[in-house]
């Protein structure tokens, strides 16, 4: 048996990971897209490294874009197979997939006009939303802990990982010339403090770990300071200043556990007096899913649940789906706080929010979770005096804040926790990937200290036999 890294080896982006069995079964493992490249993007994107015709399955362990994103295109380019996954994210890949293929169609029509104007050739998105939506046709959802044969010799079962709503490991089992192998893929690790989820659970012990290490090198402030962290920066933008709290977020994840700390501070009496504005149709949507698949949340979110039946909805928090509604927020020069995707900051509307407020000294603008190192979002937060947005450059006059106590991905401290319950004498190898090369590294070395053996940093498309 083999496995090749096809994405996300040395990054964050693009997971995908090939098996092929002795007998030439192939098995994905997600299928996402590179994201934050540039102009190197789209080609990264349309060179797959496997021909999407002889895929047999694919695997999902969640519905972000970096994981999920390319699965259009490879059911558009030939691949017949099913892609299992748990119901909560089969639900939200419905919303996560349209959204970007219709991004997709709307950029490349800007693009061709810009191409047009130059006398060269258009180019054809890397699939639509129409494309989008047959793609659900191919979606089998599994329930946690429930082992399900895809045939005989192979079968799989998700475990809670805590990341995001419905996220998993996916540990498989396959038997091989007699044997069985047990491989799990962690997909993105969740926090053991999360507002909202349940903490990542155990996984069944397996010979082969495919890991993620986004934060293999640091450890995360308390959650329990988050609520008030939360308060403190609302306060001095929107109290003191008198200006605009501007919140890149995950449309999925972090956009609701922000919602939900606000929905918190509002509740006690703590929240000032100003209105709070979603403008994101994909994180309403998403938080509507949410709410239809409580048996993810953890008891404590229950409990408040008990006296606020809806923890993510008050009276002064507006959901704003129109792009008028939207474009209006920047003619209003009164306090506010604005949640808007994508948490990199590299699209969707609060790009917009951005270019307009960046270069007033009154807003803040707040980031909650990862940014890859050339994205937006990174060069703001590593202090860039001067951006480009839209092909337009812009001073950074706005304060520019981070918790990173919202993380959805596990630190270091937890990244080891989540690994506690395997028996590490009958780990065979252990594969580090979704992370930059320096986490990794300093990652492999922590393991190694705890015990661990056998640890590799694949590269880009590298091939073991395991």
């Amino acid at each position: 048996m083999q496995i090749q890294f096809l994405g996300a080896a040395k990054e964050v982006t693009g997971s995908k990971h090939l098996i092929t069995t002795n007998n030439g079964k192939k098995i994905l493992l997600d299928c996402g897209m590179f994201q934050g490249k540039g102009l190197e993007t789209d080609a990264l994107n349309r060179d797959l490294g496997f021909e999407p015709k002889d895929i047999d399955y694919l695997f999902l362990s969640h519905p972000h874009i970096d994981h999920s994103g390319l699965i259009p295109y490879i059911i558009k380019n030939g691949f017949n197979g099913n892609i299992f996954c748990t119901p909560a994210t089969r639900d939200l890949c419905s919303i996560m997939l349209a959204d970007c293929g219709n991004i997709q169609e709307m950029d490349t029509h800007t693009f061709n006009k810009k191409r047009m104007r130059q006398g060269l050739e258009t180019i054809d998105p890397i699939y639509t939303l129409e494309d989008a939506q047959n793609a659900m046709q191919s979606f089998i959802s599994i329930p946690y802990n429930k082992e399900f044969f895809v045939e005989k010799d192979i079968s799989v079962k998700f475990t809670d990982n805590g990341h995001i709503l419905g996220s998993s490991t996916i540990n498989l089992s396959i038997n091989e010339d007699g044997k069985i192998k047990k491989i799990a893929f962690s997909g993105d690790v969740g926090r053991y403090e999360d507002e909202i989820l349940k903490s990542p659970e155990k996984f069944p012990q397996a010979d082969i770990i495919i890991m993620e290490t986004t934060y293999g090198d640091r450890l995360h402030p308390s959650r329990k300071d988050s609520h008030q962290m939360l308060l403190k920066v609302v306060i001095d933008t929107c109290c003191k200043k008198k200006g605009k709290l501007i919140i890149p977020a995950f449309a999925i994840g972090r956009a609701q556990e922000i919602i939900y700390s606000l929905d918190r501070l509002e509740r006690d009496g703590l929240l000032p007096d100003i209105d709070v504005y979603v403008d994101s149709p994909l994180s309403i949507n998403a938080t509507n899913i949410m709410r239809l698949h409580n048996e993810c949340f953890n008891d404590n979110i229950k409990e408040y649940m008990k006296t606020d039946p809806d923890p993510f909805g008050f009276d002064r928090l507006h959901y704003v789906r129109s792009k008028e509604k939207s474009k209006s927020l920047n003619q209003i020069h009164s306090p506010m706080i604005i949640i808007s995707a994508s948490g990199m900051m590299e699209a969707g509307r609060v790009k917009h929010h951005i270019a307009n407020n960046i270069e007033d000294k009154k807003t803040t603008i707040l980031a909650v979770g990862y940014c890859a190192p050339t994205t937006l979002g990174a060069k703001i937060l590593r202090g860039d005096r001067i951006v480009s947005i839209f092909g337009n450059n812009f001073k950074v006059k706005a304060d520019i804040n981070r918790i990173e106590s919202f993380s959805g991905h596990a630190d270091k401290t937890e990244l080891l926790k989540y690994l506690s319950c395997q028996d590490k004498e009958k780990i065979g190898k252990i594969f580090l990937v979704h992370g930059e090369e320096s986490s990794q590294e300093n990652f492999k070395t922590t393991l190694e200290e705890n015990g661990y053996k056998n640890i590799n940093i694949p590269n880009k498309k590298e091939v073991f036999t395991i």
